[in-house]
């Protein structure tokens, strides 16, 4: 068996540090020292390993977007019923998983990021793609005008993110229920 390096254990504490970081402060003003010393390094090493704050910021982006998405594929195992599919999409969503305070702090800081910085804005584009197509799949064979629903399940789903990051949200549970309750009245009973 193949001895793991320090490396990818290190970029990994790295990425959780960061994670951790944002969500403890809910800014951009973290700075790689901080992220560096919840890490257990050198801020020398952390710049060695990532190059900046905004290549760590990504870093920790891209992890939170993978487990994301095996959260949504696990969801999806077993079901076929495509309004079943939906609701375990937007379950998946705000599961405690993903919607935990430093996760929440996370996209808020995503989010802006995304403003300047030319890959986190590829990066989001990417995540805002993929969630459209999913939802597309399944409301295709629902409603015979999907993309509007489409959009407006994404955009409520973000802006729940945006307000739980504000300290105006609620519960995963609760967050769900208020876009599956949108859901099921754009397209009308069960």
């Amino acid at each position: 068996m193949p001895k793991l390096g320090m490396e990818p254990i290190r970029r990994d504490a790295l990425v959780k540090a960061t994670i951790s970081e944002i969500g403890r402060t809910g800014s951009l003003g973290v700075t790689v020292a901080q992220i560096a010393r919840r890490a257990g390094m050198s801020t020398a090493l952390a710049h060695h390993y990532f190059g900046g704050k905004d290549r760590i910021f990504l870093a920790a982006m891209r992890h939170i977007l993978t487990l994301y998405s095996a959260s949504v594929r696990g969801a999806l195992v077993g079901s076929v019923d495509p309004r079943e599919r939906l609701e375990r999409i937007v379950r998946a969503s705000f599961e405690p998983g993903n919607f935990r305070a430093e996760v929440i702090g996370a996209w808020l800081t995503f989010y802006v990021q995304a403003q300047t910085v030319p890959d986190a804005e590829r990066l989001l584009h990417v995540y805002q793609r993929r969630l459209r197509s999913n939802l597309m799949h399944e409301l295709r064979a629902l409603t015979d005008d999907p993309a509007p629903l489409a959009d407006l399940i994404g955009a409520l789903i973000d802006g729940l993110y945006i307000r739980a990051a504000l300290g105006q949200g609620a519960t995963g549970k609760d967050a769900a229920d208020t876009v599956l309750d949108v859901l099921d009245r754009m397209l009308g009973p069960k």
